[in-house]
C-alpha cells in the first residue's frame, strides 16, 4: 500500500485509542471529517485496516459479536506499525509538493467559454466556497469550545486544525475565484478569446 493520508490516519488513530474495533475507527474519523479534507471513505478505511494487518503493522487483538450484529474485529498498532506511523507523520508534516487540484484541467480551456459565462461561474465558485469556508471554521471553534474528550465522544482538540487549513485554503481559493472574476470582466483578459478555439 502506497503511503496514503488514509495509512497515516488508520495507524494514527488506532495508537491514538489504543485498541479500537473497525466500526469505531471509521466512526471516529468521519466525525473527524476526514472524509471531507483527506478524503478518505469508508471503504478505504476497511481496506487500509487489512492491508495494514497482512503487512505486520496492526494486530488482530480480538473479536466479538453483539446480539445479532456482525462480528467486530479490534485492532492494536505494533512495533512496526509505531514505526511506519511516526515515519509517515514526518513525511507528511515536512512534505510540500504542488496541489493537484480539479479545477485546474478546467482551467486549461478558459477560452472556450464565453467571458461573462465564466466570469459568473467564478463569482458562483467563491460564493460556494466562502460558505464551505465559514461551515469549517464553525466546526472547528465548535471543537475547541467543546468540553468532551475523546473518550466520551469528542473530537480530539488538535483535530480542529484539520478544519482550520482547510477553511483557510477555502478563502483563499474563494479570493482568487474573485480576483480573476474582476479581471474578466474589467477585460484584462480578453487576449484569450482573441486566438481562434
Amino acid at each position: 500500500m502506497a503511503r496514503t493520508s488514509t495509512r497515516l490516519l488508520v495507524l494514527g488513530a488506532v495508537r491514538e485509542a489504543g485498541a479500537i474495533h473497525g466500526y469505531d475507527l471509521r466512526r471516529e474519523l468521519l466525525s473527524w471529517g476526514a472524509d471531507e479534507w483527506a478524503s478518505v471513505s469508508p471503504g478505504s478505511i476497511y481496506n487500509a485496516l487489512n492491508t495494514l494487518v497482512r503487512e505486520g503493522m496492526l494486530e488482530v487483538v480480538g473479536t466479538d459479536r453483539r446480539g445479532s450484529r456482525p462480528e467486530r474485529t479490534t485492532y492494536r498498532l505494533t512495533a512496526e506499525g509505531e514505526e511506519e506511523f511516526r515515519g509517515l507523520l514526518r513525511d507528511n508534516l515536512r512534505r510540500s509538493s504542488p496541489p493537484n487540484h480539479p479545477l485546474l484541467a478546467g482551467l486549461a480551456f478558459l477560452p472556450f467559454l464565453p467571458r461573462d459565462e465564466l466570469a459568473q461561474a467564478m463569482k458562483d465558485r467563491a460564493d460556494g466556497l466562502q460558505a464551505q469556508a465559514e461551515e469549517r471554521f464553525a466546526k472547528q471553534r465548535a471543537i475547541l469550545e467543546s468540553p468532551a474528550s475523546p473518550s466520551r465522544g469528542g473530537i480530539p482538540r488538535h483535530v480542529a486544525e484539520s478544519f482550520r487549513l482547510t477553511a483557510e485554503l477555502l478563502q483563499s481559493e474563494a479570493a482568487w475565484a474573485r480576483d480573476l472574476a474582476e479581471r474578466l470582466e474589467g477585460g484584462e483578459l480578453d487576449g484569450l478569446w482573441a486566438a481562434d478555439h
